[in-house]
């Protein structure tokens, strides 16, 4: 690709359900070195950094040879800690896209990251991009703790949810009808990223605690890139066997 795509890694040791979860071993690599490494077979991206103010993170990375930017302590979430790391080197505010991955999020197709960064690069419209899948059950549909996305036509977004969206008159789940997962993979523009840290705080992202609904509530647009692989994520110690699963069937557990 012809675009710079830098991958930002936010990280931070004290997580608030799983305390230290990007340091635990999963088949012998830690979650953070494991999610670094899947990131790197993204083609689309021209380098990975991990974003951290933790001395422990720092000394992590560097001994599997990752790439790190030092941030202040005070940062609010992951996309500040970004924001933070491209202020820290201001060099990278050259780059088309930067790709935000959590790093509790070992298992995301290195084809979704290449899809989401096209997806803003092909709308210059667009202020950020990110990622859905369609879900499958019912459960997954009612669970608050998945979060839904409805889009236009145009694979805009409208609105994400904690709730079942769209909703209908039954207000049931129809098994007919394409409801989609949010998947947590940001890119956005450099400019629009530090702009972003100075957006005030708006109803529905803090009634509904999503950050990315702050974005359509002051009026930009988030492009949406539909992928068919699921990632699983690292919220609670009991998805360490989920993962670690997964790798086995995949057969990239060495």
């Amino acid at each position: 690709m012809n675009h710079k795509i830098i991958g930002m890694i936010p990280a931070r040791y004290n997580s608030t359900r799983f305390p230290g979860k990007l340091l635990i071993p999963i088949l012998n690599q830690s979650l953070l070195q494991r999610t670094y490494e899947n990131a790197q077979l993204a083609k689309s991206l021209h380098n990975i950094y991990v974003a951290t103010y933790d001395d422990c993170i720092e000394e992590h990375v560097k001994s599997f040879g990752g790439r790190i930017i030092r941030t202040h302590s005070n940062c609010q979430d992951g996309t500040d800690c970004v924001a933070a790391a491209l202020q820290e080197r201001p060099e990278l505010m050259n780059a088309d896209v930067i790709m935000i991955i959590q790093g509790d999020e070992p298992c995301i197709s290195p084809q979704c990251i290449n899809a989401v960064a096209m997806a803003l690069i092909n709308d210059p419209l667009a202020s950020m991009a990110t990622a859905v899948i369609r879900l499958k059950t019912e459960e997954e549909a009612l669970s608050s703790a998945v979060v839904k996305c409805v889009m236009d036509k145009h694979q805009n977004a409208l609105y994400f949810s904690r709730q079942l969206i769209p909703s209908s008159k039954k207000q049931k789940f129809n098994p007919d009808f394409p409801y989609y997962r949010h998947i947590g993979i940001y890119a956005f523009r450099p400019a629009f990223l530090l702009e972003f840290r100075k957006l005030s705080a708006t109803p529905l992202q803090l009634e509904e605690d999503l950050e990315q609904l702050k974005v359509l509530e002051h009026g930009y647009r988030i492009k949406v890139a539909e992928t068919t692989t699921f990632s699983i994520g690292v919220d609670l110690p009991e998805d360490i066997q989920k993962v670690e699963q997964w790798l086995c069937k995949q057969n990239t557990f060495l």
